[in-house]
């Protein structure tokens, strides 16, 4: 049994939300503001403190129908929409074989129900809709009829709660509202449209079931991000509906876990058994023992005490009766202690120091994976576990345990981050009746915003969290959430290119909002050093810079088109001329050829990029004639895309009239563009050997190919690393059209960005 997918409807950011889990770890991946956390608490509120719904948890593109829904009952109009379908909603869709079909007897849609499929719906709705419409419009009424004295003694009306009834469910939502739970048809599922789900409607006869769906059937554990700040109590009970499974608070020092683990696992005064006799008669010689040392020691200050007398007490006696734990020894800042040094080699003298003494993100570290031990040997039952108080016959041990985890990264440094990740699944399966049998599953769903944790991850299992921006201006920015199981799981080489370039290189891409992708390691080096020096709204964004060597930027494409970014491709021309080639066999045939580009001369681009994503054009003539806004395009997916390549440049003549020359790679169209700098450019052969070239007076098409003949074998890194070192960081100036890219680049991710933050609650 497994969790296939969930729908979230209504809260915050994820206005209809399709999420796909994977059979063992899922991953939530996105930039910032993407929705993320979001999924998180939905999981949270729906599976484990529903009580905790607050109003600012609603879409907030709903409020103003909320509000309206409020004027209607003032002016005692007909509603044009109920609130319960304005409330958060989770469809949990499981997939279940047909031998486990007595764990989901209560969640049957149909007698004729064959395995697959089976789907419930969590629901927030009101509980009494009449009451709570006349509670609203008592205290509506009210605030409506407030006034008070101004300073000259007229009547001013006051402003008093509530204004609206959004206003009136900021204090009063949670006596309203109960969660309810429905059975769902696994025939009317529909797949999501363009990324949104299309949750099925429930028929005006639907009755919720009458307990908890998931009792005995999924124990849903979870470690929070804000692990310093989790609830007083240690445990909190079960509600009544059995809605909120146990939660349990979280402990950074070890020996804090390890009394806990003790309490549940291992305490011998729980249903004692036969080893158990032993130590607790340990304890109690131990604790007679005890007394009778007191009772000597405080022998003399108790016969004076004595000798007082006390009006109404007879011979007054006191007497010492200690009481021994076994956790009593864990409940000290040298419980447990790290062993640091050996010196004598014999373990005479070992050096050890308390656990305070380690490292921040190893407590941390440590404490999660003890947390996560204690999930599973909870679950699991082992031990005094088995025999909880609050545990019937009837409570078998459910087949599923979801666990959810939210940034692991917190404290921990990238290489900690990854065994963590690599370990977590592992972990929670090690148990004789787990590892790979297949009776009892475990799903662990982890969030983050770490490119380690992503790098150490099989991609196919990141749900990558893509903003999407409002469509209108009564609608807010929503989320959708993209599989990248259908770009990273088995494919063709296409894919598996994509996925070595990304786990060698640039794992931040699935946390950028946006994606320059260059040809070269001068771009490489120089496109980071244009946008700090000379596009400052643009620098401070967090976007990702992918070199891929030739244009293979179009592998990437699918890949784009499910994260949706912004994207800026930095290319070159790659013009090709035919050129007639003769046969062993006699006669010829035509063969393209790279050459210098040149207007009218029948040349073709072998970029790949130019040719089949945009602005798919072919002939060099029809690209160099491209208006500079046909360079960019809002693609059929919806995102942003500007592909830059090189134009022709204006190049004094010998005559000092303007030459037109295009430029065949970024490096030449930089020196071309920045002839009054280089002379300043100076440290490696080739800076030396391109200011000899540029000083030597050559102009127009002989100095294009002269400086192309010699980058052909130069150190182009080495001369763009050179270029860094000027002492005016502004001097030199980004190539045309690498300008105009990175202009438009600017704007499109400041644009993107502000339509995704939401202008007021319910992010």
């Amino acid at each position: 049994m497994k969790i296939k997918f969930v729908e979230v409807s209504n809260f915050r950011k994820l206005k209809s939300t399709h999420i796909d889990f994977d059979e063992k770890t899922t991953i939530f991946v996105g930039a910032n503001n993407s929705g993320k956390t979001s999924a998180m608490v939905a999981l949270r509120y729906f599976l484990l403190s529903p009580a905790r719904l607050a109003l600012r948890d609603i879409t907030i593109a709903n409020w103003p129908k909320i509000d309206a829904l409020g004027e209607a009952w003032e002016g005692d109009t007909e509603a044009d929409v109920e609130l319960d379908a304005l409330l958060p909603a989770l469809d949990v869709w499981l997939d279940v074989p047909v031998s486990e079909i007595q764990h989901v007897v209560h969640i049957l849609p149909t007698l004729d129900w064959n395995g697959g499929l089976l789907g419930v719906r969590l629901q927030f709705r009101v509980a009494d809709i009449e009451k709570l419409k006349a509670e609203y419009l008592l205290q509506r009424n009210a605030a409506r009829d407030a006034v008070a004295k101004g300073p000259n003694g007229e009547v001013v009306k006051v402003q008093v709660w509530p204004r609206c009834l959004t206003d009136f469910l900021e204090r009063r939502l949670r006596a309203h509202i109960d969660i309810r739970a429905f059975v769902l048809d696994p025939s009317a599922v529909v797949e999501p449209i363009k990324g949104y789900a299309c949750p099925q409607s429930l028929s005006d006869t639907a009755l919720p079931l009458d307990r908890s769906p998931f009792k005995n059937l999924i124990k849903i554990d979870e470690i929070a991000a804000q692990r310093d700040f989790a609830d007083a109590s240690e445990r909190s009970s079960s509600s009544e509906d059995g809605y909120e499974p146990t939660t349990r608070r979280f402990k950074r020092r070890l020996s804090d876990q390890l009394r806990s683990y003790y309490d549940r696992h291992l305490d011998p005064a729980k249903t004692p058994s036969e080893e158990d006799f032993e130590a607790l008669g340990a304890i109690q010689t131990a604790e007679q023992s005890f007394d009778k040392r007191l009772q000597v020691g405080f022998a003399a200050a108790f016969a004076e005490l004595e000798d007082l007398g006390y009006p109404g007490i007879t011979n007054p006696k006191l007497k010492i009766s200690t009481l021994l734990h076994a956790t009593d020894g864990l409940k000290h800042s040298s419980a447990v202690q790290y062993q640091i040094a050996d010196p004598t080699g014999d373990g005479s003298k070992l050096l050890k120091l308390p656990e305070d003494y380690s490292g921040l993100g190893y407590q941390n570290l440590i404490a999660m994976v003890f947390m996560l031990m204690g999930y599973r040997d909870e679950w699991m039952r082992v031990g005094k576990a088995s025999a909880e108080a609050d545990l019937t016959p009837q409570d078998q041990i459910p087949p599923l345990h979801l666990v959810l985890v939210e940034e692991p990264e917190a404290h921990l440094h990238a290489q900690v981050q990854q065994v963590f990740i690599n370990k977590a699944y592992a972990l929670l399966r090690k148990h004789d009746d787990l590892g790979e049998k297949t009776a009892y599953c475990t799903q662990l769903v982890v969030s983050t915003h770490s490119s380690h944790v992503a790098h150490e991850a099989d991609f196919a299992n990141l749900r990558y969290f893509r903003r999407r921006p409002a469509t209108s201006k009564e609608d807010i920015p929503t989320t959708t959430v993209a599989n990248l199981s259908y770009i990273f799981g088995p494919g063709d080489e296409t894919k598996r290119f994509v996925r070595r370039y990304l786990k060698a290189t640039h794992c931040d891409l699935f946390f950028a909002d946006g994606i320059v992708f260059v040809e070269g390691q001068a771009e490489r080096i120089l496109v980071p050093h244009f946008i700090r020096h000379h596009f400052p709204e643009l620098a401070r964004r967090y976007t990702t810079l992918l070199e891929l060597g030739g244009s293979h930027a179009h592998s990437f494409r699918d890949l784009v088109d499910e994260l949706g970014l912004a994207t800026l491709i930095i290319s070159d021309l790659d013009a090709t001329v035919a050129t007639k080639v003769p046969l062993k066999t006699g006669g010829e045939t035509t063969r393209w050829k790279a050459a210098r580009p040149k207007v009218g001369a029948n040349q073709k681009s072998a970029n790949q990029v130019l040719k089949e994503w945009h602005p798919r054009k072919e002939n060099i003539d029809d690209l160099i004639a491209l208006e500079p806004e046909q360079h960019a395009a809002i693609t059929t997916e919806g995102y942003a895309l500007y592909v830059a390549y090189q134009k022709p440049v204006p190049i004094a003549g010998g005559d000092g009239s303007p030459q037109y020359i295009i430029p065949r790679t970024f490096e030449d169209a930089l020196v071309l563009e920045n002839l009054d700098v280089i002379s300043a450019v100076e440290g490696s052969r080739t800076s030396d050997s391109i200011k000899e070239i540029v000083a030597s007076g050559v102009t127009g098409d002989e100095l294009e190919d002269e400086l192309f003949e010699l980058l052909k074998t130069a150190e182009k890194a080495a001369f763009a690393l050179d270029c860094l070192m000027l002492k005016d960081p502004t001097a030199l100036k980004p190539p045309e059209y690498i300008r105009a890219g990175l202009k438009w680049f600017q704007d499109a991710v400041t644009r993107e960005i502000s339509d995704s933050v939401p202008t007021g609650a319910g992010a």
